[in-house]
């Protein structure tokens, strides 16, 4: 079916073109017709016409200017201008607007015959490949979450040559060389930093995974891997090896506005960590520190360039007892390392039951010098080649298994407080040096990216941990030198009260004074007019 308007302000000529379209082409077209410019243009709003046959002489908005109009909300249309006035003029503006034929009035049958079919001709044309394009993007669109998640498997779990990677790049579009990794952790509810019912929810998420993966395109331009237990990996490529501020603030702050999202629409609570930017081949060192960066924090969102650095650990322990221990030494948990590390020590006391402390001692060893390097990784502690002489003697010296058990305990628990304390000195010199930015500045119109940005951490997670020390938020604590400034001038100096407003950072003299006033308790005036 063929959509024709026919535009003429001459009933005859709308006769002989129906006629003839009619006679020609029966049921293939519909067809209707207009009179004046402006209800063309009307019409052609509701009718959407495959084809406009135009007369340039007609009331009101000529043929020409009608064209333009059409071809702003109905590209597609195709047009054939007839016209009394054999004019150059007419032609070549038509010719501009890209007009597929000029006729000359009165018609030639055969001639309008032979224009309709040729528009006919790339109708059909245009359709046919809108028709192989679909088709096209409804098989890629089953096809593509497979391959997606071929390629997360294999960065994952690093089975993959280069040439695997170079062919995944081709098939799905992607021109650049770097990329990080999002992990979406999904749960009940949040606990700490951990997400409630992990196996229940996961079966939920697969229920809904078509429309998270929807969710998560909509916020980046990424790759996503199927549901592995209660986690999504996401890929998101980049175009250079590093991210700049603005951009991972971007990024986070997409991440938060997703989890709210994303629990508004399936009901599901969700946590996001992201990883650093690695080159694409070694994208699963930067899954493993985005679930690292969600133990090391409690927030819904968590970027490991915002945490303490963490160092790459082995996966592949024979003893399952060991990672469990060695992440919470790294994450300064000092209650899952004891419970860890003594249920690790038990295991070795009952296998030294057989007299064999010499293993005993080894084993000791070997795990408690990984522990210690994965804590000086940590908290970025210089690892010393003689900082640790005594300890082989310490342990020969050492005669039972009770003896060699509380000595390994000792040292496990150390490691970790070391990372508490270097976790607590970071944060209490991040504090340091945004009270002392803040305490310079604040007579300027300064904001918490700009402090953020000066330690060079995320609003998100600085405003958190701002929160966390102080008992104060930003803007509190910024309100709070301003007010302890306004009230040192009012009484030691001479200052007009403009004057004084100016100084402590406020632009407007009415909001400093009620500012001061729910402070302070009094106005500006009463304080000064009290000391």
């Amino acid at each position: 079916m063929y959509r024709i308007m026919i535009a003429d302000d001459e009933g005859i000529v709308i006769d002989s073109m129906k006629f003839i379209i009619e006679k020609e082409f029966g049921s293939e077209c519909e067809v209707q017709f207009a009179k004046t410019g402006r209800s063309v243009i009307e019409l052609a709003e509701r009718f959407r016409p495959d084809i406009a046959v135009m007369d340039i002489h007609m009331p009101g908005i000529n043929g020409i200017e009608a064209i333009k109009e059409i071809k702003q909300f109905s590209a597609n249309t195709i047009f054939i201008v007839m016209s009394a006035y054999d004019k150059f003029d007419y032609a070549k503006e038509a010719i501009k607007l890209g007009v597929l034929e000029y006729i000359n009035k009165p018609m030639d049958k055969l001639k309008v015959v032979n224009v309709l079919r040729r528009a006919m001709g790339l109708i059909d044309g245009e359709r046919e490949k809108r028709s192989n394009e679909l088709m096209i993007k409804e098989k890629l669109e089953t096809i593509e979450p497979i391959i997606e998640n071929g390629l997360i498997y294999d960065i994952l779990l690093q089975e993959h040559f280069e040439e695997d990677i170079d062919s995944y790049k081709t098939i799905l579009g992607i021109e650049q060389d770097y990329g990080c990794m999002m992990a979406i952790v999904c749960g009940d509810s949040q606990e700490g930093n951990h997400m409630t019912n992990a196996i229940g929810s996961s079966v939920k998420v697969s229920g809904r995974y078509q429309e998270i993966r929807e969710g998560v395109k909509d916020f980046f331009n990424c790759k996503i891997g199927n549901v592995m237990a209660n986690k999504i990996a996401v890929l998101v490529p980049l175009d250079s090896s590093k991210i700049e501020y603005n951009d991972r603030t971007e990024l986070i702050d997409k991440a938060r506005q997703l989890t709210r999202i994303l629990k508004k629409k399936t009901d599901i609570s969700f946590r996001i960590g992201i990883g650093g930017v690695k080159p694409l081949r070694e994208l699963g060192e930067s899954y493993r520190e985005a679930l690292n960066a969600l133990i090391a924090t409690t927030g819904s969102v968590a970027h490991v360039d915002d945490l303490t650095p963490y160092d790459e650990r082995e996966e592949d322990y024979p003893v399952e007892l060991e990672k469990p221990m060695f992440d919470a030494v790294s994450n300064g948990d000092l209650n899952a390392t004891m419970v860890t590390a003594g249920k690790y020590a038990d295991w070795m006391y009952n296998r030294s039951k057989n007299g064999d402390l010499m293993s005993m001692r080894i084993k000791v060893l070997e795990i408690t010098l990984y522990a210690e390097r994965l804590a000086y990784s940590s908290i970025g502690k210089k690892y010393m080649y003689s900082g640790r002489d005594d300890y082989l003697p310490e342990l020969m010296g050492l005669g039972t298994a009770d003896g060699i058990r509380e000595w390994f305990m000792g040292k496990i628990t150390s490691a970790c407080r070391n990372v508490i304390a270097k976790k607590e000195e970071k944060s209490n010199d991040v504090i340091k040096t945004a009270r002392k930015y803040i305490d310079d500045n604040f007579a300027k119109d300064i904001s918490l990216d700009d402090v953020s940005r000066r330690v060079n951490i995320s609003p998100y997670y600085f405003s958190k941990i701002f929160k966390d020390e102080l008992g104060l938020n930003f803007i509190e604590y910024l309100t709070s030198v301003r007010i302890e400034k306004a009230k040192e001038l009012l009484t030691e100096s001479d200052m007009s009260m403009k004057e004084i407003c100016g100084a402590c950072g406020y632009t407007d003299p009415n909001y400093f004074s009620r500012s001061f006033k729910k402070n302070v308790g009094v106005t500006p005036t009463e304080y000064k007019e009290g000391r």
